[in-house]
Parts: C-alpha cells; structure tokens; sequence
C-alpha cells in the first residue's frame, strides 16, 4: 500500500536538496534554487476556477513544479501519472501541477527532484547525481 503526499512531504524533499531556500511568495510556499523557483504551492485563482466550467476542480493542496521543456511537460502529462495535470494558464510553459492527495510520496520525490534539476545549475545537478543521492 502507498500513502499520499501533502505540502509538509513537500517541503522534507524539497528541503533535503542541495542549496535549496524556502520562501514565501503572497502567502504561498515556494522552493528555491540558484534564485529560480522550481516547486510552489498553487491555489486555484478565481479565474482558473471559472475555467473549469462545469468540471469540478481537483480538490486538496496543489504543487507547481517546474521541467526541463515544454517537450518534458508532454511526456509527463502523456504518462498519465496519477494527480499529474495542468491547466490553460500554464500553456506554453514548462510547469506540470500535481494534486498532492492523489500522488504517492515516491512519486512526489521523483517530480520535484526532476524539477530541481532543471532548475540547478548543471554543475550543482550533475554532482548530485554522480553522488548517488538522486536515486
């Protein structure tokens, strides 16, 4: 069995990263590395919500993350990985949502080091994972 993900799971993996900074941004969590914010907290905005018409938006904490391209962002939408999703105001840009009560811890762990990475200096990223420790 798995258990799901919430922001304070969120905050433990993005925290163990190598130079990564919490900060706050009006209101919201956000995770930082290298002054390029690679995870957030993303509430839904009055107009995102009305975007959803008659749809019910996903329910619980929604995570912002950041990928490497706009061609990584379809390869991860495409897999249809459980609470993985995005939304008309992210078109074009190389950002996937995820619903945190729908995705398992493991997960999450993979997404937001991916995010990091494309986030990281190269150098930063490519001693991390040469250390073993991305696995």
């Amino acid at each position: 069995m798995w258990t799901l993900a919430s922001l304070d799971d969120v905050a433990r993996i993005a925290s163990a990263l190598p130079e990564v900074r919490e900060d706050d941004r009006r209101g919201s969590r956000i995770w930082i590395v290298a002054n390029k914010t690679f995870a957030w907290e993303r509430p839904f905005t009055k107009a995102d919500i009305k975007r959803f018409g008659n749809a019910t938006p996903p329910d619980g904490p929604i995570l912002g993350l950041r990928v490497s391209s706009l061609e990584e962002k379809d390869v991860v939408l495409m897999s249809h990985r459980r609470g993985f999703f995005t939304i008309p105001h992210f078109d074009g840009f190389a950002a996937v949502l995820i619903q945190l009560n729908r995705v398992t811890k493991r997960g999450l762990r993979e997404a937001i080091t991916d995010a990091w990475s494309a986030m990281a200096p190269p150098k930063l990223a490519a001693e991390f994972w040469r250390s073993g420790r991305g696995k």
